[in-house]
C-alpha cells in the first residue's frame, strides 16, 4: 500500500493550496486517514483527522482554515488549506492507518510535500 501526497508549494501568506493524497488501494482500506505536518526544528504533529465514517478532527490552529476531505472513487484524500499563515510552513505527511480486517492495522505514510508559506 502507498500513500503520495502533491500538491504543495510556495505561496503568500492569506493564500491557498490543496494538499491531495493519492492511495494505491481503496481509501475505504483505511479506518483513519490524516495529515500531519513537521516543521524545522519541530516535532511531527497531527493536523487533521478522517475517519472511515467521515469524522473530521482539527488542530486548533487551522481550525477554520484548513478542510480534510476524501474522494472515495479516486482514492484520494485532500486538505483544503486557506489563509495560510508562515507558521504553517513545514512538511506535509499523509498518514493512514490500516483496516485490521482489510489490510492490517499498520500504519502507512506518504513521502512528504513541502509547503512554505513566504512573502
Amino acid at each position: 500500500v502507498q500513500l503520495v501526497e502533491s500538491g504543495g508549494g510556495l505561496v503568500q501568506p492569506g493564500g491557498s493550496l490543496r494538499l491531495s493524497c493519492a492511495a494505491s488501494r481503496s481509501i475505504l482500506s483505511f479506518n483513519l486517514m490524516g495529515w500531519f505536518r513537521e516543521a524545522p526544528g519541530k516535532q511531527r504533529e497531527l493536523v487533521a483527522t478522517l475517519t472511515s465514517g467521515g469524522s473530521t478532527n482539527y488542530v486548533d490552529s487551522v481550525k477554520g482554515r484548513f478542510t480534510i476531505s476524501r474522494d472515495n472513487a479516486k482514492n484520494t484524500m485532500f486538505l483544503q488549506m486557506s489563509s495560510l499563515k508562515p507558521e504553517d510552513t513545514a512538511v506535509y505527511y499523509c498518514y493512514g492507518l490500516g483496516n485490521p480486517t482489510i489490510i492490517g492495522a499498520r500504519e502507512y505514510w506518504g513521502q512528504g510535500t513541502q509547503v512554505t508559506v513566504s512573502s
